[in-house]
């Protein structure tokens, strides 16, 4: 398969270019806040887990997801509304709703249910939601500290 321009960039300069890209969106348009009320009722479509590493506001990371006994490794960039100082890593897992199928799977996630202020080490959660409702509950751990509003967005990429 040909890879396109974006997939030759450099790993570090591809990261920094999705973070812009998502961080200007984020400011163009309202955040989705999903929450348990989202879900109510709703069995889960699949599983994900995912580990991050975030550097000055701007994450990296990867994952899984796990749906209808099949599992797909997926890549992510990320970023976190506000001044975004510090170093954090994320390591999460939950359940996944509403996905129909892998192709609604990929995109751009938000939150904006978060805690303002400094994080710290300690216990994550967070509810994600894209643009074809899909819904994500991660709850993990952390360690670090990240300065944030309490906004944040993934823009995920399904591996080949």
């Amino acid at each position: 398969m040909a890879k396109t321009a974006f997939d030759r960039t450099a790993p570090p300069l591809r990261a920094a270019l999705v973070a812009a890209v998502l961080a200007m969106t984020g400011c163009a348009g309202m955040m989705n806040t999903p929450t348990a009320q989202n879900i109510a009722g709703l069995s889960p479509s699949g599983n994900v887990s995912i580990t991050e590493d975030f550097v000055a506001g701007m994450g990296d990371g990867s994952g899984t997801l796990y749906f209808q006994g099949q599992t797909y490794p997926f890549r992510f960039v990320g970023t976190v509304a506000g001044p975004g100082g510090g170093v954090e890593k994320i390591s999460a897992s939950g359940p996944v709703y509403k996905l129909a199928s892998v192709g609604d799977f990929g995109g751009r996630y938000t939150q904006s249910t978060g805690k303002a202020g400094f994080s710290s080490s300690g216990s994550s959660d967070l509810w994600l939601e894209n643009g074809s409702g899909v819904i994500m509950h991660l709850q993990g751990t952390s360690t670090g500290a990240m300065l944030t509003l309490g906004k944040d967005e993934i823009f995920i990429r399904m591996s080949q």
